[in-house]
């Protein structure tokens, strides 16, 4: 349905990926992949139109209808949230248009009457008829009620005009979807529900994705941009990182047993080249030598933070104990006589919808904010270390990476912090780099190095995947898990809240779930529950 001829990329001296030629075949799901700063998304723009490649070309077949995923914040602000998303099937709408403006006339001219007649086959053709109840459903799974349907968009926040903007690009049903990161925004019971349409959608699909476990579970394929190319994988993700790294391995194998024979090689024509019985020989493992094959082995753009999370001192029994918590803002209840107790070896994923109180939770837990009604108390051993969620309100500006890190413990000796901030993939003169100027992946790993140099046996931290890659997403997992402390996470990362938590507490309107367990078995239970 779409085919990449000859596609390069380059500013400058600096090649992104050159020469690549792909198809994107009808009903098959691709997840984009590649890390931070390698061009997946400038690769995406290529696919949508909004950018021109150095060289190459991309075609899609006549006929084909895409829909792609624009986070156009104000575009719609003067229709409804209805209408918005009504507008992502455009044929439909302007029949919509048509057909009311007629119907609005006092009176119809028979020409306008035949227009009417016309109008009601194509609209019926279009399945007008239940345009608007597939438009609610898709709305409401994605967690907008029923009663914001008719609101302006000028009146939903940022993170809900995206999943209003999601909703109109599935609302089109279009043959090819194009779709850079869907779930940023969602929680987990809405990614699952995203999950689930994506695979009863019969069109091909192309999405960019941090989320481990959404490509796992949507994806037929994975494309990858690395080693200044992008390469085609059948599977999904964790078939990629098995079958990429085995190809890999296979590689430098084969070249090293080339080298090893290039190098014997040439050990035999030097002893024996002058040598008049022997120089026919010679000759001959001259020209095996240049006709053994060394493949060229580029560096990857991958590269994974080494997180290791350690103590300064033994966590005792109880580690936090919320008692009567409650906190309104305004009119606007959040929190409602909360009542919890964390002990020694829990790891607790606070999971709900996005509003319901999930960072407001360990905000008050942290002493960021006071609450209206209750308490909070720590346990004597416990030294809490907090990963908040919006970095520009806790990194200081005009300042280096370095200065910051060491600002939290100035008799910590300069090969420490270097150290720390080297495993965060701040390197050589990269640690007085102004953290004025750091991306979002940059400012998270940077917080965790804060994490590592403060060595607390309590790690607190709300959403910290938003803006890493998958190899630093896999690589903060693992730690967590292997980490022998307490810790209590807000994440929308499926595979993190699976990997980690072995307590599940899920904040919901109507109160609090405590569940002890993980969070494949906290799923099992409440689908049982709910069937």
């Amino acid at each position: 349905m779409i085919r990449v001829k000859d596609v390069s990329v380059s500013f400058g001296s600096r090649i992104l990926f050159e020469d690549v030629n792909l198809s994107f075949d009808e009903g098959n799901r691709y997840g984009l992949i590649g890390a931070n700063g390698s061009g997946k998304s400038t690769f995406m723009k290529i696919l949508v139109g909004d950018f021109e490649p150095s060289t190459g070309s991309v075609s899609v077949a006549p006929g084909t209808r895409v829909g792609v995923l624009r986070q156009d914040h104000y575009t719609y602000d003067q229709y409804t949230v209805l209408d918005t998303v009504l507008m992502g099937y455009p044929e439909l709408w302007q029949v919509m248009q048509e057909r009311n403006r007629l119907y609005s006339l006092p009176e119809m001219t028979e020409e306008q009457g035949m227009q009417v007649g016309e109008l009601e086959n194509a609209y019926a053709e279009m399945d007008g008829y239940s345009a608007e109840y597939f438009a609610a459903e898709l709305l409401e799974g994605l967690g907008i009620p029923v009663e914001k349907h008719g609101d302006l968009m000028s009146s939903m926040i940022g993170g809900f005009k995206l999943r209003v903007l999601l909703a109109q690009v599935l609302f089109g049903r279009p043959d090819v979807l194009l779709l850079d990161e869907p779930t940023n925004h969602l929680d987990l019971d809405t990614i699952r529900w995203l999950e689930n349409f994506l695979l009863g959608h019969k069109g091909t699909m192309v999405i960019i994705s941090h989320d481990r476990h959404f490509l796992n579970t949507v994806c037929t394929h994975m494309v990858d941009v690395d080693y200044k190319q992008i390469s085609m994988f059948s599977g999904n993700y964790d078939y990629f990182v098995a079958a990429s790294t085995l190809a890999r391995e296979q590689l430098l194998a084969e070249n090293a047993k080339n080298q090893q024979k290039i190098a014997e090689l040439r050990e035999f024509v030097a002893r024996f080249s002058a040598n008049k019985s022997k120089a026919k020989q010679a000759t001959s493992r001259q020209k095996q030598i240049e006709k053994i094959e060394i493949q060229e082995v580029r560096p990857s753009s991958r590269v994974a933070p080494y997180i290791k999370f350690t103590s300064k001192q033994p966590l005792g029994k109880q580690v936090v104990s919320v008692e009567g918590v409650s906190k309104s803002f305004g009119d606007l209840h959040v929190l409602k006589d909360v009542n919890l107790e964390i002990m020694s070896g829990e790891k607790v994923a606070v999971i709900g919808a996005n509003g319901v109180g999930k960072t407001t939770l360990l905000n008050v837990m942290m002493g960021e904010l006071t609450p209206d009604m209750g308490s909070v108390s720590w346990g004597q051993s416990a030294l809490p270390t907090y990963f908040a969620q919006d970095h520009n309100e806790v990194i200081d500006k005009d300042t280096t990476v370095y200065d910051w890190l060491t600002s939290f413990d100035e008799e910590v000796d300069q090969q420490t912090i270097r150290s720390i901030l080297g495993r965060m993939l701040f390197s050589k003169d990269e640690v007085h780099k102004s953290t004025n100027v750091l991306s979002g992946g940059e400012s998270a790993r940077l917080v965790i190095g804060k994490m590592l140099l403060l060595q607390g046996n309590v790690l607190v931290l709300d959403e910290p995947t938003n803006h890493l890659d998958l190899e630093s997403i896999d690589a903060l997992t693992k730690a967590l898990a292997e980490f022998d402390g307490a810790v209590i996470f807000v994440s929308h990362a499926r595979q993190m809240v699976a990997d980690v938590a072995n307590r599940i507490i899920e904040l919901t309107p109507s109160g609090l779930t405590d569940f002890r367990g993980t969070y494949d078995e906290y799923l099992a239970k409440r689908d049982a529950l709910q069937a």
